[in-house]
């Protein structure tokens, strides 16, 4: 069914394959962790503990009676010694309590999730979200309008960005409890149809799946930058569109990432909590790998225990892939439950600082590559100059921020943090897709 690729994209260049070989392995616990009070979209939680308070591992330690936020839980054993602002991986700062880990941890046990019989709640409880970037929470997520119907439930394996490879060997090494979710979610729904996407430079993932997938359907696709944003997956997948304005579940469709799914069967079979992630380290590093890693550890102590840089490190490091990515301005940040990777770019992989915005030559790449058909270069003209109205007429509130428009453009124009500050603006206007 190529036919139903979705338009635009591109092929990056990058060694995707740096870390798809390395088998997951446990990242050290650092003697200290920062925890974040907000990891999801929506309200951030308030603390459970204070300071001076001994907690387990697995204990809620942030909550908050909002209906989109997720809690937050103790990846250690440890003592509460500081609850204070820090700086994100995403550039935001947020309330976070900092942790000192106890000399001995025993990593075979944690506080468990509460029993319920609402799945919903026991969601919300292990504190799940989306584990592909987005941090949505999986309880809201699994609450669609009572007016809609799921049909489909897609589980997102096509992890299109250059590096990464979490989710590839997550599917390479616990197939079982991605085919166990996915199917968990279909059930939460009523969905009738699961649907495993897989890009084709995942042969060992397709394999793996495969050899699980009992009562669901496995698609492999062509390997294709946007392949694993939402809208273009459900096009590929299932050949419909989802409308402007509109969300998946109109489309009676939900789309779940594998690590995601992989959390949630956690939370109901182990009644896991989630603080803790696979995190690819890849790049300039002398071990890249998959490491499963605390939530609150630092990338700095991530990356020494990736082996630290090598000597064809460059001066950037990203959180996430290249391609959506944040430059990071410092490596004292901890890893939170949104961060599937830490890229340390090569000196000859970084472009070349570009100040100011470039003319636009009108040659049309971008809006090739745009996956949401859009005019890039257009939204950014309009933008470089205030046009808030104009930049809302070319519907620059649906741009998905993917970088295939920058990574074209031969002018090298900042297209990406352009069209970015017309969203925050027009968002702040109170404007809507």
């Amino acid at each position: 069914m190529r036919g139903a690729l979705f338009r635009g994209g591109i092929h990056p260049d990058g060694r995707r394959g740096s870390a798809s070989g390395a088998t997951i392995e446990p990242a050290t616990i650092p003697s200290r962790l920062a925890i974040p009070l907000a990891q999801s979209l929506g309200a951030p939680c308030e603390p459970l503990v204070a300071v001076g308070e001994s907690v387990r591992r697995g204990q809620m330690i942030g909550d908050v009676r909002a209906k989109v936020s997720a809690p937050v839980h103790s990846p250690v054993d440890g003592t509460v010694v500081s609850i204070e602002p820090v700086l994100t991986p995403f550039g935001k700062s947020a309330l976070a309590v900092l942790i000192e880990a106890a000399p001995e941890q025993d990593l075979e046990s944690w506080v468990p999730v509460r029993e319920d019989s609402d799945p919903l709640e026991v969601a919300c409880s292990a504190g799940l979200v989306g584990l592909g970037g987005a941090a949505f929470p999986t309880r809201v997520k699994l609450d669609p309008p009572s007016d809609t119907r799921i049909g489909t439930v897609i589980v997102n394996g096509c992890e299109c960005e250059p590096y990464l490879a979490c989710d590839h060997r997550l599917m390479v090494e616990h197939a079982d409890r991605v085919v166990a979710g996915g199917r968990m979610i279909a059930d939460f729904v009523g969905a009738d149809r699961v649907v495993v996407a897989i890009e084709d430079d995942k042969p060992e993932a397709v394999r793996a799946i495969r050899a699980e997938a009992t009562g669901v359907e496995v698609r492999v696709l062509p390997s294709r930058y946007p392949q694993g944003a939402e809208k273009q997956l459900i096009r590929s997948v299932t050949g419909v569109e989802v409308p402007h304005g509109r969300l998946p579940f109109h489309v009676g469709v939900l789309v779940h990432n594998v690590g995601t799914v992989a959390a949630l069967w956690e939370a109901f079979a182990l009644r896991k909590p989630l603080f803790e992630r696979v995190v690819t380290v890849a790049g300039a590093v002398v071990r890249p790998g998959n490491y499963l890693t605390a939530i609150g550890t630092s990338v700095r102590d991530l990356i020494a225990h990736a082996g630290g840089p090598t000597s064809e490190a460059g001066d950037r490091v990203i959180a996430g892939g290249p391609m959506m990515g944040h430059a990071l301005g410092s490596l004292d940040v901890p890893v939170v439950k949104g961060l599937s990777g830490i890229v340390v770019l090569r000196a000859g992989e970084t472009a070349p600082v570009v100040f100011g915005d470039q003319p636009c030559i009108r040659c049309a790449r971008c809006w090739t590559a745009c996956p949401m058909m859009l005019e890039p270069h257009a939204i950014g003209i309009r933008a470089n100059v205030r046009d808030w109205d104009a930049c809302e007429s070319l519907h620059a509130l649906d741009c998905i921020e993917c970088g295939c428009c920058a990574y074209v453009c031969p002018s090298r124009r900042p297209l990406v943090q352009l069209i970015r500050a017309a969203k925050a603006r027009l968002l702040v206007a109170g404007r809507s897709p």
